[in-house]
């Protein structure tokens, strides 16, 4: 039995995705052999720069659409956040030993910050370098490219959820821990992803949640603040558990950027965005602007996370990007 640790992504669709493309591609690179996969839901949160090395437990250990990690455990990497590399001898590590694993076949370690989504990324290494047969998860690549990279068609798409994979997606970003994970991948290894999305059990975790959408779509419009090019919304002052996406780029489409500050039980969040439909030039790096405050993300989304009980830094912070941004 060969043990295989994936530490991925959690309550994030691509972060599903990669974890579903990844396990394609070891059974791909190890045929007949009997292999245990133990999924690990990842997330950030204040102070958090990565993941725990003891939970490198297997023969081989992955991180998927995560921070990266220096631990001698780590036999696979594969990411698309330009912020993946939090501490200082991170990137050298990284560059260290993809250089000594040279470019014959043995490398084990990919980050390109201009993917979209890690499930394409996964996808494309895989295909084009071992030879992996990604045919069969076309639209488990097509889906989370377009939901990571927010390329929707229009912002309503995003935020009505009208079709079952976006309404999946819901689901994902609220159960998405470990449990979720181990039960899901193998059904999205084995049926369609149209499949699972429309299941009963997905559709009854969903409703409730739909309910919660339009509550949330509410309070952003009784909240927010626009300042210039710029949405800031200030949800503080009620607890929110995850934050929707796209609904202030729905509410005021002529905006460049958002930024929605939440809170939950264990810390606030600052959500911070380009509006994809917007027709103003995006001007700043959002991911460089998240880094200073110990967040990341990308150049055109990124979030912060501050301990539960630092509303009012929060709320400074909040003020201080909305006027970068609009700057």
């Amino acid at each position: 039995m060969r043990n295989i640790v994936v530490a991925t992504h959690g309550h994030c669709f691509d972060g599903l995705c990669s974890a579903v493309m990844f396990t394609r591609l070891m059974r791909h690179m190890h045929p007949g052999e009997d292999l245990s996969f133990t999924y690990r839901a990842m997330g950030y949160g204040p102070g958090s720069n990565g993941v725990d090395p003891a939970l490198l437990v297997g023969e081989d250990n992955a991180i998927l659409d995560f921070r990266f990690s220096s631990s001698p455990k780590l036999t696979w990497y594969f990411d698309h956040h330009v912020s993946a590399f939090p501490l200082p001898d991170d990137r050298s590590t990284y560059d260290a030993r993809v250089k000594a694993t040279g470019d014959d076949g043995a490398r084990r370690m990919f980050h390109d910050g201009t993917y979209g989504s890690c499930t394409k990324l996964i996808a494309d290494i895989g295909r084009e370098r071992f030879g992996l047969d990604t045919s069969e998860s076309a639209e488990l690549v097509r889906w989370a490219d377009m939901i990571d990279s927010a390329n929707f068609p229009n912002a309503e798409m995003a935020v009505e959820r009208a079709e079952p994979v976006l309404q999946l997606m819901t689901v994902v970003e609220h159960r998405g821990g470990d449990a979720f994970l181990q039960e899901m991948i193998p059904r999205l290894l084995n049926e369609p992803l149209e499949k699972v999305a429309r299941d009963k059990q997905i559709q009854e975790a969903y409703a409730p949640l739909a309910a919660q959408q339009h509550e949330f779509v509410d309070l952003v419009k009784q909240h927010a603040k626009v300042v210039g090019k710029v949405v800031a919304v200030d949800l503080s002052s009620v607890v929110v558990d995850v934050a929707a996406k796209f609904v202030t780029y729905a509410l005021w489409p002529d905006s460049a950027y958002s930024i929605v500050l939440s809170r939950s039980n264990t810390k606030c969040k600052l959500s911070i965005g380009y509006n994809p439909w917007s027709k103003i030039p995006r001007t700043h790096n959002i991911a460089s602007i998240c880094e200073r405050h110990g967040g990341g993300g990308h150049p055109v989304v990124g979030a912060i996370s501050l301990p539960a009980d630092q509303v009012e830094r929060a709320q400074k912070l909040t003020a201080e990007i909305a006027a970068e941004l609009d700057s």
